[in-house]
């Protein structure tokens, strides 16, 4: 009997300690200064700032890939459009996206991050087939390596790479590139031109898993599908009025308000609807040229009025009072214009709505990247102003 009791009280305090030992080990693992930190969960910070959505686009270019390319360069408006409508705890946040090409041994870099999405859109158009081969890992690790990935907690870090040859190709490992990835908190994200099954053979399917991202499939030789509307001749009235009240200032300004109205010319290149899609994304607040506009600057800095920099000659020699009155007369301009695009595109997408109920169709390189981003963007705590707001 003495044997059992001390076994029983024996067992008694070691249950005592692991209460104990539990209780302290669980208040540790939940208190704020320890978050456990993950790539698809929300985040908060003491951080201020705005955050920023970032995406690096991995296109291959190889000789198999000009319907990936046309659909890219058809397709941006709209994907942009979309990712406009996010916020993060009432803020919007800054949209850059950054442009690599993977088809040959020569993995080139088009674009660092930038929210000039009129800079994307001239690489784009200027963008040509070269190669025959693909280098995955190779192009992720230098994308990761390369860019000015945000360090604010709350913003949505992204790689979406894509592509028809093997996962595997290329002297970098993939995997290796993409734990990279993962540490810098970027999810990756792979599209396979292709058959999906094929896409999973290939290691697409597997690149997605390690990454904590979506893997997709596309009919890159799909031409895009354009919705015309009623509404888009007018839009497109609108946004001749609305180039009309940038104000070009520096030594780069009026090249990039030269690019503005080329990029204007290669949306609609492609159709009206392409072309009134373009006009929409530069009625919203990611469309910000605060390096050349006066009005988009002055809306940063109202200072910038009283510095000395190159300006079109009618405001040559004007005061900084003169100017202040000439932007304001533009910002007022440019705000009701902006506000008849955005009236007018409520319209279209309802009309659009209701010609696509019916359709069907395989998915284009645009509805892969919009599902994916919202989804992820949802697990990280952006709401979509295009949605319902959850009650």
């Amino acid at each position: 009997m003495k044997t059992i009791q001390i076994t029983i009280g024996t067992m008694i305090t070691i249950i005592t300690l692991f209460v104990v030992f539990y209780q302290q080990a669980n208040a540790t693992l939940n208190t704020p200064e320890t978050p456990i930190k993950g790539i698809n969960e929300p985040v908060t910070s003491k951080d201020n700032s705005a955050p920023a959505i970032q995406l690096a686009i991995l296109l291959d270019n190889s000789g198999s890939m000009s319907g990936l390319i046309e659909q890219t360069k058809s397709q941006l408006w709209k994907i942009v459009n979309e990712l406009s409508e996010l916020e993060r705890d009432g803020k919007t946040p800054t949209l850059n996206i950054g442009l690599y090409t993977h088809g040959d041994t020569n993995i080139k870099q088009l674009s660092s991050f930038t929210s000039d999405l009129d800079k994307i859109s001239e690489e784009l158009f200027a963008l040509g087939i070269h190669g025959g081969s693909e280098y995955c890992g190779a192009v992720i690790n230098k994308s990761i390596k390369e860019l000015e990935w945000s360090s604010n907690p709350n913003s949505l870090k992204m790689i979406y790479i894509a592509g028809n040859e093997s996962f595997a190709q290329g002297h970098i490992p993939y995997r290796e590139a993409i734990a990279q990835a993962k540490e810098q908190g970027v999810i990756v994200n792979t599209i396979y031109c292709g058959s999906a099954e094929e896409g999973i053979r290939l290691e697409w399917g597997e690149g997605a898993r390690l990454g904590g991202g979506d893997y997709t499939n596309i009919d890159h030789n799909q031409q895009t599908v354009y919705v015309e509307t009623p509404f888009d001749d007018q839009i497109s009235q609108y946004n001749q009025e609305l180039n009309n009240t940038y104000i070009w200032y520096g030594k780069q300004g009026k090249t990039s308000m030269s690019n503005q109205n080329r990029q204007d010319f290669n949306a609609s290149s492609y159709s009206k609807s392409n072309e009134a899609e373009r006009a929409v994304f530069k009625s919203s607040r990611s469309y910000d040229n605060s390096k050349w506009d006066l009005v988009d600057a002055y809306k940063k800095d109202k200072s910038v009025v009283n510095k000395k920099t190159e300006l079109p000659k009618a405001l040559e020699g004007k005061s900084a009072e003169e100017l202040e009155e000439a932007v304001n007369e533009k910002m007022e301009q440019r705000t009701k214009i902006q506000n008849k695009i955005k009236e007018l595109n409520n319209k279209r997408k309802g009309f659009i709505a209701e010609k696509q109920k019916a359709a069907g169709g395989k998915e284009s390189l645009d509805q892969s990247i919009i599902n994916s981003v919202k989804k992820q963007a949802e697990k990280r705590g952006y709401t979509d102003l295009n949605e319902p707001k959850k009650k």
